[in-house]
């Protein structure tokens, strides 16, 4: 009986989550709407320079104090598309208390992600929206200290290294997904969370099952929803309130164990940080692991955990493209795959690209100015909020044919859409700050749809549409309930 507990319990606590998602989706649309009826008046952000030849950025505020801020929440597309309709791809807006330049176009998000000007911090950018839960992350450091920190950082991603993750992961993930229970309301982003969460905590931190690995677990989550909270003060009780109790959490297990880490051989995420030297020999400090180790496990398991099941959304949506990555899948011969054979399933490369631009799984990159600057010909003042939304960049019909359906196709060699800008298609950013971690990323979500393409077939309801709420990127509000058959063998 006590086995069924717990299970119970996080049966319980996930529908509340739910629940919770689903009134913060509504209540998004709601405020969207009642703002709507309050129709503001456009001006210039600041006035250039004298003499400079830039143009003045054009927006408005939106309500007083937050903006637009449940309008960019409610629908980010079609929120970007009216703005970038009505001001141009570089426009200000209020979000969150404070005015922010939105930048639409590939040009502009190459502008920002190279910036060649050095005027641009992703750490007072990224600080401003998860600062006080992921601080000293790898995301959060600019320009030498990044890149020295990038530098060892990049000895816990070789192909080594990842064929090494893979092998631990593989297990649980097969384990995990046979064990699913079939049903006509299957809550598929739940269970894909819930399994890339353990094996956050598993695999990356080294936890055993048990009570201490579940602790870690509720822990990260209230960190990861912190980031998103819209009453951003540490009132009792909130979410952002949460946040902080979990970051100090993770912060307490993995200062404990770091020695233990240090002294071993592990090959866990965690261990191998603690080892990580460059050839000139520099190591990161104590502190550093720490910081590292925290800020990694959310961008592995986070965005993962959105692409991998969105993945599976349209794949139930447009089943013709499901059987043919079961195909595949079971052409491969292999019921879990080795690192060489992500390159053997072609198909399931070109749908998980598809996925990855249709629900960018990090929906915007941030920066702020540290001085006056320019981009584009435009004059940004020193202390601006810049935000470059890949999210609706990858959704746009003039780099996109039909940029809001559904086909893998179009990054097949014939066609290579993705060509039409070299940040066209930027689901894990670019320049200095390109995500560290995207093969180990993509590595997960391919390891883990074969292995429902080996086991089940699913669906969804005639005319179910997920509803999707803001969060590191767009996010199921309800769970995703999908028709789950296994597959007989």
């Amino acid at each position: 009986m006590n086995l069924l507990v717990p299970q119970t319990i996080n049966e319980v606590a996930d529908r509340v989550r739910q629940a919770r998602a689903r009134l913060a989706w509504r209540a998004q649309r709601a405020g969207a709407r009642l703002a709507e009826r309050y129709p503001v008046s456009a001006r210039p952000l600041a006035e250039p320079p004298s003499g400079s030849g830039l143009k003045p950025v054009s927006g408005d505020f939106g309500l007083p104090g937050i903006g637009y801020t449940l309008h960019a929440l409610a629908d980010p597309i079609q929120f970007s598309r009216k703005r970038f309709d009505q001001w141009g791809p570089i426009q200000w807006f209020g979000l969150l208390g404070r005015r922010v330049v939105g930048i639409g176009s590939p040009e502009g998000l190459e502008a920002v992600m190279m910036d060649r000007n050095k005027a641009l911090s992703a750490q007072r950018g990224w600080d401003f929206l998860i600062g006080p839960f992921f601080r000293g992350g790898l995301l959060l450091r600019d320009f030498d200290e990044h890149l020295f920190h990038r530098r060892i950082m990049q000895q816990a991603f070789t192909r080594p290294r990842l064929i090494g993750y893979l092998d631990l992961t593989t297990p649980r993930i097969t384990s995990a997904i046979a064990g699913w229970r079939p049903g006509s309301d299957f809550r598929v982003y739940s269970a894909i969370k819930k399994l890339l969460l353990q094996q956050a905590t598993e695999v990356f931190a080294g936890a055993e099952l048990g009570r201490e690995a579940a602790r870690l677990e509720h822990a990260f989550e209230d960190a990861v929803r912190g980031g998103a909270a819209l009453i951003r003060t540490n009132m009792p009780g909130g979410v952002w309130a949460r946040g902080l109790r979990g970051r100090r959490t993770l912060e307490r297990y993995l200062r404990r164990e770091l020695p233990k880490k240090r002294a071993g051989k592990g090959n866990d995420l965690f261990s191998v940080l603690c080892r990580a030297t460059t050839e000139e020999g520099h190591t990161f400090t104590d502190v550093e692991v720490v910081e590292h180790m925290i800020f990694v496990m959310m961008a592995a398991h986070d965005t993962s955990t959105i692409a991998a099941s969105m993945l599976v959304y349209e794949l139930a949506r447009h089943p013709e493209w499901q059987n043919r990555l079961r195909a595949e899948s079971v052409a491969l011969g292999k019921p879990s795959l080795d690192y060489d054979d992500l390159d053997r399933l072609p198909s399931l490369d070109l749908a998980f690209k598809e996925a990855l631009r249709i629900y960018s799984p990090v929906a915007q990159q941030v920066r702020e100015t540290l001085r006056d600057t320019e981009l584009l010909g435009y004059f940004l003042p020193k202390g601006t909020l810049v935000l470059s939304g890949t999210y609706a960049i990858m959704r746009t019909d003039e780099y996109w044919h039909d940029a809001d359906v559904f086909d893998p196709e179009r990054f097949a060699d014939d066609r290579r859409e993705d060509k039409s800008h070299r940040f066209a298609w930027a689901p894990f950013g670019g320049g200095a700050h390109k995500c560290i971690g995207l093969y180990f990323g993509a590595m997960t979500v391919k390891a883990l749809v074969h292995q429902m393409l080996l086991n089940y077939r699913w669906s969804i309801s005639d005319g179910y549409r997920v509803p999707l709420v803001a969060g590191t990127g767009p996010t199921p509000a309800d769970g995703l309930p999908i028709h789950l058959e296994r597959i007989a063998r």
